[in-house]
């Protein structure tokens, strides 16, 4: 077991662990620490606690020290920095006719790097630009192309659903979600009902995945064939989370059929529908990541 301390460089951003170096930091503290790219400024999520060695990524960087005042006003300049930053960016970008969305620019705590984030739908060559950025900046420059989920976690916004964006607000890291689940949960495989504001799957959908995988394997299919207390029936439509079935039965073969509901205990699965392989519509992947 190893002594580490859990801490995050944004709101909604990835956990890292650190070597504490002798020190006791507590939950919401603020450290200095030191990161692949620099010393930076984050927040103690995780206090200090034991973890198996196998889970540590190595070398594991040491905090530096616990966080003042006065570094809390550095991150403000910092700030203030950043968004002059974005404006000449913008101005250089369009000078230069590039073809790129600028997102974001991030200063390290240290003010030795300047990193410019943006969006693009092919490749940029952008070696021009750096060099004018490096000559205003007179500091290393670094731009990195981002996909549409991280530009929607870095801008925020109202999602559906009426609440701020879940990347935003408390997802450290994107899970990959699939036209599966939206199938697996009943719901409309129209694209718009299902992606989020980044034209992407909603993350939600990942949510309850699990739950509707276990549900629907105690699930029989519509279609197939059962055995009631009331007789033969057809299975007509499933209600996953009630473990409900609508099913058509026949108390006796030539009479009419009666619409009932059977909870999925009650039933036997007699013949079971032939499954059709499950083709995706190559429109709906590309809402997939």
């Amino acid at each position: 077991m190893i002594e580490v301390v859990g801490i995050r460089f944004k709101k909604a951003g990835k956990m890292y662990y650190f070597d504490p170096d002798g020190m006791t930091l507590t939950k919401e503290d603020y450290a200095i620490v030191e990161t692949a790219r620099g010393v930076e400024y984050g927040q103690v999520i995780k206090e200090n606690t034991h973890v198996p060695e196998e889970t540590i990524v190595p070398p594991l960087k040491k905090v530096l020290r616990k966080a003042t005042k006065d570094d809390a006003r550095t991150v403000e300049n910092n700030e203030k920095k950043e968004s002059e930053a974005f404006q000449i960016c913008l101005g250089h970008i369009a000078h230069l006719g590039l073809d790129m969305k600028l997102v974001d620019v991030e200063m390290t705590f240290d003010r030795n790097k300047l990193i410019f984030y943006f969006t693009s739908d092919g490749r940029v060559d952008f070696r021009e630009l750096v060099k004018e950025l490096a000559a205003a900046f007179r500091t290393r420059i670094e731009l990195r192309q981002i996909g549409v989920r991280d530009e929607a976690k870095m801008l925020n916004g109202i999602g559906i659903c009426g609440r701020t964006l879940c990347c935003a607000t408390f997802l450290g890291d994107f899970q990959p979600v699939s036209i599966k689940m939206a199938k697996e949960q009943s719901l409309s495989l129209n694209p718009t009902k299902i992606s989020g504001i980044c034209g992407r799957l909603m993350c939600c959908l990942k949510y309850e995945e699990d739950v509707y995988e276990e549900l629907n394997r105690k699930m029989p299919k519509v279609g197939d064939i059962i055995s009631t207390p009331e007789g033969t029936g057809e299975i007509l439509s499933t209600n996953v989370l009630l473990q409900q079935v609508k099913a058509a039965v026949r108390k006796k073969e030539n009479d009419p059929p009666t619409i009932a509901f059977y909870h999925a205990d009650e039933i036997k699965v007699i013949k079971s529908k032939k499954k059709k392989k499950e083709v995706i519509p190559e429109e709906l992947k590309a809402y997939e990541d």
